[in-house]
């Protein structure tokens, strides 16, 4: 469960205070670059890459990616390509191993896409036109989770030891004892609830299409409402630090 509400924590601190700078900055009349698309709901590390932090994936594609020759090259060049990728947004986050391992534990993630040449498969929004997803993308979805659950550990940790300490004690007996602070869940599944109806828009809020007024209103008020009333003390942004 620690695993798994940090990844929500870190999505919600760093896509929130992404749409805060979009927000503001359109109020100066300029037109930042969308940085989330729901990453969540990806089928494969490829897609999550692509809706996860935008504009640093596109930097880095662009100035690190595409000039070292991409994947249009040899099999062993686009491999070494991919792995200096993600190591080099590693080392971006911090001179820390644990962001290495990091960056490099997902290189290794994408490996059988670029091997079986599936990295662009999904490129179209999960389930569209549809209220359910298939059986097929749900296990995706799931086991594409369960896979950045697992980075964002190394991400997290203070050291690599740390890391492997935290996953052996993820998959000892433990998994199967009652969670201690599970109050939190009916909120994020709310909020992925939310989300998921809202995945083809640019952001989960874009009610402008609500027709009926009061009941955009009301939607913005019930967020005002609910930012307030679970409002605590006020911290930095996790991503600040970087």
């Amino acid at each position: 469960m620690g695993g798994i509400y940090f990844a929500f924590q870190i999505y919600g601190d760093f896509s929130g205070y992404s749409d805060i700078a979009i927000g503001t900055a359109r109020l100066f009349g300029f037109k930042l670059m969308r940085n989330f698309a729901f990453p969540y709901f990806s089928r494969d590390i490829a897609e999550f890459w692509r809706r996860w932090h935008i504009s640093l994936s596109s930097w880095f594609r662009d100035y690190v990616y595409i000039p070292l020759g991409g994947s249009r090259v040899s099999l062993g060049k686009a491999i070494r390509n991919t792995f200096i990728i993600f190591v080099v947004s590693g080392f971006w986050h911090g001179a820390r191993w644990t962001f290495v391992a990091w960056g490099a534990l997902n290189a290794i993630y994408f490996l059988p896409l670029i091997l079986l040449k599936q990295n662009r498969k999904n490129m179209e929004i999960v389930a569209k036109g549809k209220i359910l997803p298939s059986i097929k993308e749900f296990l995706q979805i799931i086991g594409t989770f369960f896979i950045v659950v697992i980075g964002w550990i190394f991400f997290r940790a203070e050291s690599i030891n740390q890391a492997f300490d935290y996953i052996n004690h993820m998959f000892s007996t433990s998994l199967f004892i009652m969670p201690t602070k599970i109050r939190y869940i009916p909120f994020i599944v709310f909020l992925i609830l939310i989300e998921w109806l809202q995945r083809d828009k640019q952001h989960a809020l874009q009610v402008g299409t609500i027709k009926r007024t009061w009941l955009r209103w009301a939607v913005y008020y019930g967020v005002i409402f609910i930012i307030m009333l679970f409002a605590g003390q006020q911290q930095e942004f996790i991503y600040f630090q970087f």
